[in-house]
């Protein structure tokens, strides 16, 4: 799984002109599964993101997690995320998960999120054409890779 999460002071997704989910103090995580993803993949990033310490405390040092600040969190599906682009200038996403892998993955890190941290789990919508908002905070933005623990 690919995710990158972005410290943000909003953000929204709109789809068909509505806005389907909002948050204000937060992660927005985009997240994309990979025909390789498993279960564990799932449960290690739930923990990383549930304890990643990216917040200001009162020195205005990173040493806060998303619990300490009472943060929600916006995830949205991107299976962009596994895009090659080593040949050509047409990106390949042939390692991106097809949906019926991606789904039950994205949706179990949502619930397990959900049960991991105080706030609240909002989503878009999978395979929808979404229009995202967004107020990066800092800006900080970090890329985490399961397959790439570094």
């Amino acid at each position: 799984m690919k995710a990158v999460i972005q410290r943000v002071s909003q953000a929204s997704v709109e789809i068909g002109g509505e806005v389907k989910s909002s948050i204000n103090h937060g992660y927005l995580i985009l997240l994309g599964v990979s025909e390789n993803d498993e279960i564990e993949d799932v449960d290690w990033l739930v923990r990383k993101v549930a304890t990643l310490r990216i917040f200001s405390d009162s020195d205005d040092r990173m040493n806060l997690a998303l619990d300490d600040v009472s943060g929600d969190v916006l995830v949205i599906s991107q299976f962009t995320l596994h895009a090659k682009t080593k040949k050509g200038t047409r990106p390949s996403f042939i390692h991106a998960a097809k949906p019926d892998k991606a789904i039950p993955l994205y949706e179990a890190f949502m619930n397990r999120l959900n049960n991991e941290i105080k706030g609240e789990v909002q989503s878009g919508e999978f395979g929808a054409d979404m229009k995202v908002s967004l107020v990066n905070d800092g800006p900080v933005t970090i890329i985490i890779d399961t397959h790439n623990k570094e």
